[in-house]
């Protein structure tokens, strides 16, 4: 991974320091890809049948599906990362976390918000649903006005709850549209393969089918909304009195695994965290 992105990526993720590491060409190539990575050597894979991943996760789960190779999968990774970072910095944006009662009308608020941002003089701004979650859970970004807007009149749209979330950028909106072009020519020059198993896709929450539908939908996800609440549905969709299958969420948090608890309960009963570094603590002791 060193030799890839450029820079002591394991000196980055021990030492920081934290701002940096925190940043988008960082964290997405570190956190998102090379920790899970590591985290799924320790787990047994043979009897896998799907993977799926969250937002830059999802390269991580086409390497460990024998699409991508590991290094061309890295520095595709890189390129968007820098290319998002990029973006980033062009426009005051970012991403709003919302839990909502069941009144609530996201589309609507994100029009208002919009409506908000022409009259402070803003040209085409941009608020939208960049993520899917749970039931009555989403994210949305958009220009920062926008968002604090929302936090303002979190009453009047029914949210229940709002939080800014750490992140730098409005990602998966039309904000990351310059990011779009680096992306697509890195992977135009990698080999991708069919999957080993079935990999789902965050831009319809469907089966990716062949390697020209993974070049064009991890292009077209950068600016796409994840659908992740969508692809827990379709992941663990089965005959009624059918088993579950065991679950590995791997990697650092255990964000995915509240997420798919509030999805499917009875698929979370058979749900497991993988970390490599818990592993590595444990054994030390």
């Amino acid at each position: 991974a060193e030799k890839v992105l450029g820079y002591d990526l394991l000196s980055l993720c021990l030492e920081g320091p934290q701002d940096e590491l925190d940043r988008t060409r960082h964290c997405q190539p570190a956190v998102r890809l090379t920790f899970g990575l590591g985290s799924l050597s320790v787990q047994v894979v043979e009897s896998c049948v799907a993977a799926a991943g969250y937002s830059v996760g999802e390269f991580a789960a086409l390497v460990f599906a024998g699409a991508l190779g590991f290094a061309e999968a890295l520095y595709a990774v890189k390129v968007r990362a820098e290319a998002m970072q990029k973006a980033s910095e062009a426009v005051p944006s970012g991403m709003l976390s919302v839990i909502g009662r069941r009144e609530a009308n996201y589309k609507f608020a994100c029009l208002e918000a919009r409506k908000h941002c022409e009259s402070l003089g803003i040209e085409n701004p941009i608020c939208e649903i960049s993520n899917y979650l749970f039931p009555d859970s989403r994210v949305i970004a958009g220009h920062l006005q926008a968002l604090e807007f929302l936090q303002e009149n979190a009453r009047k749209y029914y949210f229940t709850r709002t939080k800014m979330l750490p992140v730098s950028g409005a990602f998966h909106t039309r904000l990351m549209e310059p990011a779009v072009e680096p992306l697509a020519e890195v992977l135009k020059s990698i080999e991708i393969q069919k999957p080993l198993v079935c990999v789902y896709s965050n831009v319809d929450g469907k089966k990716y089918m062949h390697s020209k539908h993974i070049q064009k939908l991890l292009v077209k996800q950068v600016v796409s909304p994840v659908l992740w609440e969508q692809t827990m549905h379709s992941v663990y969709e089965r005959k009624q009195g059918t088993e579950f299958p065991y679950t590995y969420e791997v990697g650092p948090g255990k964000q995915l695994g509240a997420v798919l608890k509030k999805c499917n309960l009875k698929a979370w009963k058979q749900y497991n965290h993988v970390d490599a570094l818990e592993d590595e603590e444990a054994a030390d002791t």
